[in-house]
């Protein structure tokens, strides 16, 4: 099963609970049934092509977008799938390891199931996104890794953003990764797309922390990688 799947399966089988009810009616009601089963394969299809068939997670392809750091800090919000593997592409850098997360403020039930059935890497120090535990002009990179729109106010994100710039050496770079909602994204996750937020977001914030860009790629045409320079 792909792991975004597993991680928010409850939404899935109510999904797929509420199409059979939908498909029970009598014709023609039961015809609305078909946008909606549409809607969770395209979605599922989506989710598998990303997390599971696509090179995402083999992170090097993000790796190519900057110069290779000798410190790094990877920021996450409740879930760390990118340093296990940033430890074996820089086997000498130093790595910092800052987990944000906050149950009070996070509350999506899907990054609950998301830290048990995968804890935070050892080594993890707990960090809040308004003040991380590490020095000015400290970092050669900072990495997020679909972690920066779990923060869901707006003034979180800012402080994060003000956080990044401060710790990164003057030349280091951030190093984002996200969903960004477009037309695509839309596409493949319907109302789900909402959830993530437009590229102008990240710029509007990288902007207001005194980043510049410096890089974009894609994996896939539902990820994005921004790299920002201090």
């Amino acid at each position: 099963m792909t792991r975004m799947v597993r991680y928010n399966w409850p939404k899935y089988v109510a999904a797929v609970a509420a199409l059979l009810i939908v498909a029970a009616l009598p014709w023609p009601w039961r015809l609305l049934a078909v946008p909606g089963a549409a809607g969770v394969a395209v979605s599922l299809v989506a989710t598998w092509w990303v997390y599971d068939h696509s090179s995402l997670y083999h992170w090097r392809w993000a790796l190519n977008l900057i110069p290779v750091p000798t410190r790094y800090a990877v920021v996450s919000t409740g879930l760390d799938e990118i340093s296990p593997t940033l430890r074996g592409l820089l086997p000498d850098a130093e790595p910092t390891l800052l987990d944000c997360y906050d149950p009070v403020v996070m509350t999506e039930h899907s990054v609950r199931r998301a830290r048990k059935l995968n804890p935070p890497p050892a080594g993890s120090v707990p960090a809040s996104a308004g003040a991380l535990p590490v020095a000015e002009a400290d970092q050669d990179a900072v990495f997020l890794a679909f972690a920066a729109h779990e923060l869901r106010e707006p003034a979180q994100r800012r402080a994060l953003f003000a956080e990044v710039a401060r710790v990164l050496r003057p030349g280091g770079h951030l190093v984002l990764i996200e969903h960004c909602r477009d037309a695509v994204t839309v596409a493949a996750y319907g109302p789900g797309a909402w959830h993530f937020y437009p590229r102008r977001e990240w710029l509007r914030l990288a902007r207001a922390a005194r980043l510049t860009p410096a890089g974009e790629a894609t994996m896939t045409p539902l990820v994005r990688a921004l790299v920002f320079r201090r």
